[in-house]
């Protein structure tokens, strides 16, 4: 029999997607990526150069910065240009930039840096693997443009990626957790992995009790199995 969730979801079902192209019309390329109630904006910004460590090099930069809008959860947050930036979007944004970075040989980018803005319009659990799923779907669109206005080589090999969040519940192995799931699971983690099945980053973390073997593969599973359905996605948006 399979169990049916709070919201009448399968265990092993994501939440409903959209990827929305085009989403901010003065972008070089963008993606509105909304997965149950969370929804995040990927900005992609284009520039002619490269950070200091780079000049010279031959090669280019993927990088990526996140943050969530005052009233993305019930309670404002703080502008964070106010605040200064918080730890957790550090590590976000720097999770974002090396899953994306995954996606492409940066020595046949020249010397431009890509860089995407990852703004999380609604937050309803999931925002950082929503953020790698909708950034890696606006760095397509941006390295298709830049090989149409002959900015690089029109060969250029792109590696799809996607991710999401995954965790224990109820003792049961939950696919695409919100916020109600997620607040109470004894183990969530979150899964990032190209199209091939190969994997680009793992973050697990168990509360209360450390995972067994056994439970910590059933979430690796699930967590291919929602992957490969979102690239179905991927590769099915212009």
């Amino acid at each position: 029999m399979i169990s049916l969730r709070h919201n009448g979801r399968a265990n092993d079902a994501l939440r409903p997607l959209s990827l929305e192209a085009g989403f901010q019309p003065h972008a070089y390329a963008s993606i509105l990526v909304t997965l149950g109630e969370t929804r995040v904006s990927c900005s992609v910004t284009l520039e002619k150069k490269v950070p200091p460590f780079l000049v010279g090099r031959g090669q280019g930069w993927i990088t990526a910065e996140y943050g969530m809008l005052p009233c993305a959860t019930n309670t404002r947050n703080q502008r964070e240009a106010a605040k200064g930036q918080s730890g957790r979007s550090q590590e976000i944004q720097r999770l974002i930039g090396r899953s994306l970075r995954m996606m492409v040989d940066l020595k046949k980018l020249g010397e431009h840096t890509l860089r995407v803005d990852c703004d999380v319009l609604t937050a309803d659990g999931g925002t950082r693997t929503a953020s790698i799923t909708g950034a890696a779907l606006a760095l397509r669109a941006a390295l298709r443009r830049m090989e149409q206005e002959g900015l690089i080589a029109a060969d250029l090999e792109i590696t799809p990626i996607g991710a999401i969040s995954v965790g224990l519940v109820e003792g049961e192995p939950r696919l695409d957790l919100d916020y109600s799931e997620d607040s109470g699971a004894e183990a969530d983690a979150n899964f990032v992995m190209t199209d091939s099945g190969r994997w680009v980053e793992m973050q697990c973390t168990a509360e209360g009790r450390p995972l067994s073997q056994e439970e910590f593969d059933a979430l690796a599973v699930l967590a291919r199995q929602g992957i490969l359905e979102l690239l179905q996605r991927w590769r099915e948006t212009p």
